[in-house]
């Protein structure tokens, strides 16, 4: 497959590190060497200095023979325009990164794909979603609800309340029971795990359930003390904090601590009518966390541009009483960092936003695709087509790659897990976990 990707910045250098991962035909195009430079000599892909909307340019590129083209600039206009000039000149596919909520909205994606940009990315709605999926519950790292929850899939971190530590797997996930223990992050160890594998202490595992038996999860987890998430603290008022803040829970209420009075007053007029109080200060001033309330704030959310920043306010937040703490860390280098600190979910906009691209890449129908922040892992949600070899065998006799586990299934709307005895069928909805495994591989089950 031709990948021609614009943008040498944060999103675009991460997708081409990535892709080329899969041995694609990858051409990276930005007028800045130094942005060029950064994406280092390891990866096997072309790097173009010019400007990327011109068509000069993409006639250099052979866009023409693309099957994908991304824009990923920061500047929205010239993403769009990009692919626009792209789609004219014979590329299969076009998507671009924006900047503007109202662009998101399904009548406007319509409208773009009449001009010849197929897919819009919004890696702050992205984000949001993810956000408010690990808010909905306390005690979870990570979520991902399939099918409208029919599957949901949960990362929790293992305390000593834990009631299933240093059991095989064998003995509590069988074909009877109401999950499976999909990954497991174990210092900077990511296992996809086997019958006889262990959970431990200060293990990050990934259960997948279906929605009737998160109760239990939070039981055999060790969890039921913690409270459930209704006052959540924002730290910075960016565009990713408005998404999130004006797609909660209706049962939530939030502040937003922003250090810029210019900015509180925007975010004022922005989510006028929200239960939101703006307040303008510094988010790492303990004096001022305790007179907001920090006592009673179940969540606590970072969202500065700034790493090192975030992780500090959690740390803060986290010795201040509060359980559950949210950090956007875009520096993927601080993401093992902010683990060892016990920072709980981590956000990283350019990996989410990725992992939305990296699916339109993907000949099989794949429905997601989502990348585990906090472990070297993948999950994806495939769909079989008629006689494919997925289809062929019971899921035992498959012979499946090392490095890959299917957690679950939904079959005409319902959710069930999947045990070595289960036939896959054309049309369910399979997750696919991976680690150290190239995607393209397991792809070729399912087509």
């Amino acid at each position: 497959m031709k990948i021609v990707i614009a943008g040498a910045h944060a999103i675009g250098r991460h997708l081409a590190r990535l892709l080329s991962r899969n041995k694609e035909d990858i051409t990276l195009i930005d007028e800045d060497p130094e942005r060029l430079a950064r994406i280092g000599s390891d990866y096997d892909l072309l790097t173009m200095e010019a400007v990327p909307n011109s068509v000069k340019t993409l006639k250099n590129a052979d866009v023409d023979d693309a099957d994908l083209f991304i824009a990923v600039t920061p500047d929205q206009s010239r993403n769009i325009n990009c692919c626009i000039l792209a789609k004219a000149l014979g590329a299969k596919k076009t998507v671009a990164k924006i900047d503007n909520d109202e662009f998101s909205e399904t009548e406007m994606q319509e409208f773009f794909a009449k001009l010849g940009v197929d897919s819009l990315i919004y890696p702050e709605a992205l984000a949001a979603k993810e956000i408010n999926n690990g808010l909905k519950m306390s005690w979870v790292r990570q979520r991902w609800d399939v099918h409208d929850g029919a599957l949901v899939m949960l990362g929790i971190k293992l305390r000593e309340t834990c009631e299933i530590l240093n059991q095989p797997l064998k003995d509590l996930c069988g074909p009877e029971d109401p999950y499976h223990v999909v990954a497991i992050k174990r210092g900077g160890e990511t296992i996809i795990p086997g019958g006889n594998d262990e959970l431990k202490l200060y293990d990050l595992a990934y259960f997948m359930t279906t929605r009737q038996y998160i109760p239990y999860i939070r039981k055999i987890s060790g969890k039921e003390h913690y409270v459930d998430v209704k006052n959540v603290m924002f730290m910075g008022g960016g565009n990713t904090t408005v998404r999130t803040v004006s797609t909660m829970p209706e049962y939530m209420d939030a502040k937003i601590i922003e250090s810029s009075l210019e900015r509180c007053e925007q975010l004022n007029e922005l989510l006028e009518g929200d239960k939101t109080l703006v307040i303008n200060g510094d988010g790492r001033d303990i004096e001022l966390l305790n007179e907001e309330g920090i006592k009673n704030t179940q969540a606590f959310v970072a969202l500065t541009g700034n790493a090192e920043t975030n992780i500090l306010a959690c740390l803060t937040a986290k010795r201040l009483g509060v359980r559950k703490t949210v950090a956007m860390v875009d520096n993927l280098n601080y993401t093992s960092m902010a683990e060892s600190l016990d920072i709980g979910t981590i956000i990283n906009k350019r990996v989410i936003a990725a992992g939305k691209i990296y699916q339109m890449m993907l000949d099989a129908d794949v429905l997601n695709v989502t990348f585990l922040t906090n472990a070297n892992a993948d999950v994806a949600e495939f769909i079989p087509k008629e006689g494919s070899k997925i289809t062929k065998k019971a899921v035992k006799d498959l012979g499946l790659p090392q490095g890959m586990t299917i957690g679950g299934m939904v079959r005409n709307g319902e959710g069930m897990l999947v045990s070595g005895n289960t036939q896959i069928q054309a049309g369910d909805s399979v997750m696919v976990f991976c680690s150290d495994i190239n995607m393209k591989k397991v792809e070729k089950l399912f087509i």
